[in-house]
């Protein structure tokens, strides 16, 4: 049963909700964002895995051909293997099927983009920190109900404005209730949005009750 399990991960348990399914970025690991925990929904149980793929010895959550330039193959593999990972954590742990909400940031937050849009029944929700798109055409998929909160720095060589929209765009076309919340900086998390956040993780944990 937890055969899906063997990547390495963090598993903190609470008493709230909504659980929290952390995604770091490239050459970050399973600690980098356990510390916005607090900051979100204190409460909340939080389930960090590491990206299993090595760039230069940085982990990453899926491959890329270059910066900026995504092997999309590689990405829905990967993303098929986090939902099993998922799946296994869920039983092992007594999480509801479904519930999480995915707080991903650079690579991790393409990560959970890419988990949404291939099996949108594995979260309710994904807060995307420095987002880009993660596929040029997205398949067909049902994501009504789904709320997405993206925060992107307007000056973000990356993750541009143009991105932003995209990724935006891409999601509401697909039923996704979307909020942009857009600051000053680069690629970065910034810590002036976090309690707007919060109240967005808070607003996904009232809907589900």
């Amino acid at each position: 049963m937890n055969a899906g399990l063997q990547r390495p991960h963090v598993w903190e348990p609470g008493t709230g909700s909504p659980p929290l399914l952390m995604l770091h970025g490239t050459g970050g690991n399973e600690h980098d964002l356990l510390g916005l925990r607090e900051h979100l929904a204190p409460d909340a149980p939080v389930l960090s895995p590491r990206g299993t793929v090595l760039e230069h010895g940085m982990a990453r959550f899926f491959r890329r051909l270059r910066e900026g330039v995504f092997d999309e193959d590689d990405l829905r593999e990967r993303a098929d293997e986090l939902a099993e990972f998922l799946t296994a954590a869920e039983q092992k742990y007594g999480v509801a099927p479904g519930s999480w909400v995915a707080v991903g940031f650079s690579n991790g937050a393409n990560m959970a983009s890419a988990l949404l849009l291939r099996h949108p029944e594995a979260l309710a929700g994904a807060v995307l920190l420095a987002a880009m798109v993660p596929f040029n055409e997205p398949g067909k998929v049902d994501l009504a109900g789904k709320q997405v909160l993206i925060a992107n720095g307007a000056r973000d060589p990356m993750a541009t404005p143009e991105l932003t929209r995209t990724l935006s765009e891409q999601l509401r076309g697909r039923g996704a209730e979307v909020e942009v919340l857009t600051f000053a900086g680069g690629h970065t998390i910034d810590p002036e949005s976090l309690p707007r956040i919060r109240e967005f993780v808070e607003g996904v944990a009232r809907r589900a009750k």
